[in-house]
C-alpha cells in the first residue's frame, strides 16, 4: 500500500493552455498541431514535447492522450505540470490517463462538449508522500504498458491478417478462374432499379419498417445494423419498395470512403425499405445468376475500382444504374459452380469472423487491463 494524500489538482499543478492558431496564417511543414483530438495541420514551430494532452474544446470520450515528440498545442487542449516538486511528470501523466472518464464527465454542452476548467482544477488526485514511491509505480506502469502495447500490436496484426486471408481468397477466385467462366457487362445480366424518395417527415427512431441507407452497408459489403441510429418509416409505403429476404442491393453514393458499390443481401422479408441512393439488382430472364454469388462479385477489387472510377462528384461520389451496367464481370455460367463458390466463401467467412471476434476480445481485454492497472496505481494498491 502506497501512503499519500488526496489533494485538488490546482494545489500541486500548473494548468497550461494551448495557443490559438489557424492554418491559413500559421501553417507550415514540420510539427503537427494537436488540440482536443488528433493532429490537424503542421507548423514550423512547436510549444510542447512528449506531453499528455487533455481536451478542452470538442471533447470526445478519449479526452486524454499522450503525444510523443515535438508538437504544437492549440487552444483546444491543455497540459498540466507539477508545481512544487511533489509530483513526477510521468506519474502525473499516468494519473490523468486514469482519470479520463472523470475528466470527460466534466464536459458541458450539447452540440459540443467543452471542459469545465474551474471544476477540473478541483479534481482530487493522489500524491504519494515519497518520490521513490512514484518512481516505483511509474516503473511498474512503464513495463506493463510496454508489454500491453506489444500484445496489442500483435493482436491488431493478427486481426488484419485474418481479414487479408479472406480478401486474398476472394480475389483469387475471380483471377484464377477455371473452365466454364464467361465475361459480360452487368447490363446484359441484370436490371438495376433506383430506390424511392421516402418523405423525411415520416422518419422515426422506431417502427415496423427499416429505411435502408448507405449507412447500413459495410465498406467490405454486408448489412450493418445501426442500432440506435437506425431509421424507420411510418408513412405510406409503395409496395414495390418493400424488400424481400435475399434481395441484392448496391450503394450508389459514397457516404464514407470505400462504400461506393458495396453490396448487401437483405436479411429479412417485409421489414426493409428500398430507399433512394440504393440500387436493387435483379437478374434478367434466362441469366445464370444467384444473388449470393454476385454479392461477392461486387466485393472484388476490380469491380469496386471500375464503379468508383466511373462515378461523378468531388466531395461525395455518385454512380448510376447505367454506369454500373457498363462494368464487365467474370462468372461461371453454371448455378452449381456458383453455389460451390458461395459455400466455400461462406465457410472461410465464418472462420474469419471467428478469428476477428477472438482478436477483438483480446484487444478489449488489453484495454480493460490498462484501466485496471491505472486504478490500482492511483488508489494506493500498487
Amino acid at each position: 500500500m502506497t501512503v499519500g494524500k488526496i489533494v485538488p489538482i490546482a494545489d500541486v499543478c500548473n494548468i497550461e493552455y494551448g495557443t490559438r492558431v489557424v492554418q491559413k496564417r500559421d501553417g507550415g511543414n514540420v510539427y503537427p498541431v494537436y488540440g482536443g483530438g488528433g493532429a490537424t495541420f503542421k507548423m514550423d514551430t512547436f510549444n510542447r514535447e512528449n506531453r499528455l494532452v487533455i481536451s478542452r474544446f470538442g471533447m470526445s470520450e478519449e479526452c486524454t492522450r499522450f503525444v510523443a515528440g515535438r508538437f504544437f498545442l492549440n487552444d483546444s487542449g491543455l497540459t498540466i505540470s507539477p508545481r512544487d516538486g511533489r509530483l513526477l511528470q510521468r506519474f502525473l501523466d499516468y494519473q490523468m490517463l486514469s482519470l479520463n472518464d472523470e475528466i470527460f464527465s466534466l464536459g458541458k454542452g450539447s452540440a459540443q462538449k467543452n471542459l469545465d476548467v474551474s471544476t477540473f482544477r478541483t479534481l482530487p488526485i493522489f500524491v504519494p508522500d515519497e518520490i521513490e514511491a512514484q518512481q516505483r509505480i511509474v516503473g511498474i506502469l512503464d513495463a506493463a504498458f510496454d508489454g500491453i502495447a506489444t500484445a496489442k500490436a500483435n493482436a491488431e496484426k493478427n486481426l488484419q491478417n485474418a481479414r487479408a486471408l479472406f480478401e486474398s481468397h476472394l480475389q483469387s477466385v475471380f483471377t484464377q478462374r477455371g473452365e466454364g467462366w464467361v465475361e459480360k457487362p452487368l447490363s446484359e445480366l441484370c436490371d438495376i432499379k433506383h430506390g424511392f424518395a421516402f418523405k423525411s417527415e415520416f422518419f422515426t427512431s422506431e417502427g415496423d419498417y427499416v429505411l435502408l441507407t448507405p449507412g447500413n452497408f459495410y465498406e467490405s459489403g454486408g448489412y450493418r445494423d445501426r442500432g440506435e441510429k437506425q431509421k424507420y418509416y411510418v408513412g405510406d409505403i409503395p409496395r414495390d419498395y418493400v424488400l424481400s429476404e435475399g434481395d441484392l442491393l448496391v450503394a450508389m453514393t459514397e457516404q464514407a470512403a470505400g462504400l461506393l458499390g458495396s453490396p448487401i443481401l437483405v436479411p429479412e422479408s417485409d421489414k426493409f425499405l428500398h430507399n433512394q441512393r440504393l440500387g436493387l439488382i435483379t437478374k434478367k430472364p434466362g441469366v445464370t445468376w444467384i444473388n449470393e454469388f454476385f454479392f461477392h462479385v461486387f466485393n472484388t477489387q476490380a469491380v469496386r475500382k471500375e464503379i468508383h472510377d466511373s462515378a461523378s462528384g468531388v466531395k461525395v461520389r455518385h454512380t448510376s444504374p447505367t454506369k454500373i451496367g457498363e462494368v464487365v464481370v467474370s462468372f461461371p455460367a453454371s448455378i452449381p459452380k456458383q453455389r460451390a463458390i458461395v459455400s466455400t466463401l461462406k465457410d472461410l467467412g465464418e472462420e474469419t469472423q471467428r478469428l476477428e471476434s477472438l482478436y477483438q476480445r483480446k484487444l478489449a481485454a488489453l484495454d480493460e487491463l490498462k484501466k485496471s492497472l491505472l486504478h490500482q496505481a492511483f488508489s494506493g494498491a500498487l
